[in-house]
């Protein structure tokens, strides 16, 4: 069997799985998170055992007479995301809370496994590949899981024509490789005692009738920005369909009334008396 797909449109899947959502801290990531689908979240605060959703704190394991990394968090991510890949386990959703913090532990492992503060000071450039490499094959697997990823990033501000502008906190090109493989980036913010959330981002221009999974519907129906306005006619062009439509009407029942006639006036033919036509006359005989 060839590994080439038909030559015919296919059907596409329209319901996001992949977000990512930022903001500052108290102001409802997690808890947005939290109420996708059945989800698991890879945590760094180290306060799994705080929350009641099933999770997984991620970390460099230690050993503890040496101090040094005996387990990374990068085989730590690889072992947990092959158990989401090949068990049965009942999840929906995976929640990364928070990427940045991922990024600064792989960092930490790759440079204590080559004996450097910093990875850039693995020579040659060789640090910055090893960790562009590690981060968007991580990036990548999670997105083939059949599941809903969602990376949670904190809050920072960059000024902009002398203007503070809310960016996250992960770094641009951390961010690019994140955010590219995501479906829908969402801000949270708390603004007074209500928590607002925006769709500062989208893939598609989604509609709500595209999404599928009534669970993922509810929650982007609580997304400002999440589907489309529904396009609303001017006046003006009210105005100009409305004329069109009576004229239509107009020329149909003008139409109609022409049929009727000729109609009326072929049945008026057709039952109108014959005139009487004279008997001949006999021949005269001479």
């Amino acid at each position: 069997m060839g590994l080439l797909p038909k030559n015919q449109p296919k059907k596409t899947v329209d319901t996001p799985r992949n977000f990512f959502i930022w903001g500052q801290t108290m102001h409802g990531k997690s808890y947005l998170a939290s109420q996708f689908p059945n989800p698991v979240i890879f945590n760094t605060d180290g306060n799994a055992d705080q929350i009641e959703t099933p999770s997984v704190n991620l970390k460099n394991e230690r050993d503890p007479k040496t101090g040094q990394i005996s387990f990374s968090v990068i085989d730590q991510l690889n072992e947990l995301i092959k158990e989401l890949e090949t068990t049965e386990h009942g999840f929906e959703t995976v929640v990364i809370d928070v990427i940045d913090d991922v990024v600064t532990l792989i960092e930490q492992a790759i440079c204590e496994e080559h004996g450097v503060q910093y990875i850039g000071d693995i020579p040659y450039g060789k640090g910055f590949g090893i960790f562009k490499s590690i981060f968007t094959a991580l990036v990548v697997k999670l997105k083939a899981l059949p599941m809903n990823v969602i990376y949670i990033s904190r809050y920072a501000t960059v000024t902009e024509n002398n203007i503070e502008k809310p960016v996250p906190s992960l770094s641009v090109k951390h961010l690019n490789t994140v955010n590219g493989n995501c479906d829908m980036n969402i801000l949270c913010q708390k603004i007074g005692k209500n928590y607002i959330r925006r769709a500062v981002d989208r893939r598609k221009a989604y509609q709500r009738e595209w999404i599928q999974d009534e669970r993922i519907l509810a929650i982007l129906d609580t997304v400002i920005g999440a589907f489309d306005k529904p396009t609303q006619t001017s006046k003006e062009e009210a105005k100009k369909i409305v004329e069109r439509l009576e004229k239509e009407e107009e020329q149909l029942a003008t139409t109609e009334t022409a049929e009727q006639e000729n109609v009326q006036e072929a049945q008026e033919v057709k039952q109108a008396p014959k005139p009487r036509t004279a008997a001949p006359r006999p021949p005269r005989v001479k």
